[in-house]
């Protein structure tokens, strides 16, 4: 078993570890288990700590938008209720700072379904104007359209007070697709919570030097769009998820979807 778990958290010849290298023993103790491999969640603890292995840690993040106390807020329609019945029903959405290599600041943009935490929609940019946001907005419609399952005027998008998000032409956006806009309480990281939170695992597990996502410093926009292109295929579709029962995101959509009939909801158990 010891073999089994130095090839996730040993690097390999390249000086690379695979993602669930990030896991600490719980998960990977689900993941093994998944994998078809039967071991004791006591002896996993065990071998990481003999041999000095662990999961990513997340670290505080710092505040990336800024409220226009000028502009007209919509309400809000979520009050930090983030547990919702199906997919679609709940965008959630935020953006964070990435320093590169130049000293340079990117930004990257998430909007996260709010059922099983899929992130639907990303785009990364040099700027923080209105429009960075709003691709994210229309890549999150887009895939869903592809998938089959729209966005609809019952879906909720929600955020911080941020400018971006708080701007006339923004709104404009989320109406054109469908989408009712919500914003939190001024400078309450909680009201936006579940956005938080994913940004947090991002910053964590994909953006930090010793990240197994990296290729390398990050010198320009195409090395963090890369890179988090990888990290988002693999959250939506690998990473287990605690409140998921230890699933991925996709995966609990698409059970989701698999056991509803005649529009009848299934919780997540």
């Amino acid at each position: 078993m010891t073999e089994v778990l130095a090839g996730y958290y040993e690097p390999d010849e390249h000086d690379r570890r695979v993602p669930e290298s990030l896991y600490g023993s719980l998960k990977m103790w689900a993941h093994l288990n998944r994998e078809g491999v039967e071991v004791a969640r006591c002896t996993v603890e065990r071998l990481m700590k003999a041999n000095g292995w662990q999961g990513a840690t997340r670290a505080k993040k710092p505040r990336t938008t800024v409220p226009d106390p000028a502009a007209d807020r919509a309400p809000d329609l979520v009050n930090r209720q983030f547990r919702v019945p199906a997919p679609n029903r709940l965008l959630v959405a935020d953006f964070t700072y990435v320093r590169l290599a130049g000293g340079a600041f990117a930004y990257t943009a998430f909007v996260i379904d709010a059922f099983a935490g899929f992130i639907a929609g990303w785009e990364c940019s040099m700027s923080k104007h209105t429009t960075f946001v709003e691709r994210a907005i229309r890549q999150a419609a887009e895939l869903r359209l592809r998938e089959g399952k729209p966005l609809q005027n019952k879906t909720i998008h929600h955020s911080d007070a941020g400018s971006q998000y708080t701007s006339l032409h923004f709104t404009e956006t989320l109406q054109l697709h469908g989408l009712s806009p919500s914003i939190g309480t001024v400078g309450d990281a909680y009201d936006n919570a579940l956005a938080e939170t994913t940004i947090g695992l991002y910053k964590t597990e994909c953006i930090r030097d010793d990240s197994p996502f990296r290729r390398g410093p990050l010198t320009g926009l195409s090395n963090l769009e890369a890179i988090t292109a990888d990290w988002v295929h693999w959250y939506n579709t690998s990473r287990l998820m605690h409140r998921l029962d230890r699933r991925p995101p996709a995966e609990a959509e698409a059970n989701y979807y698999a056991q509803t009939r005649d529009d009848r909801p299934v919780a997540l158990t």
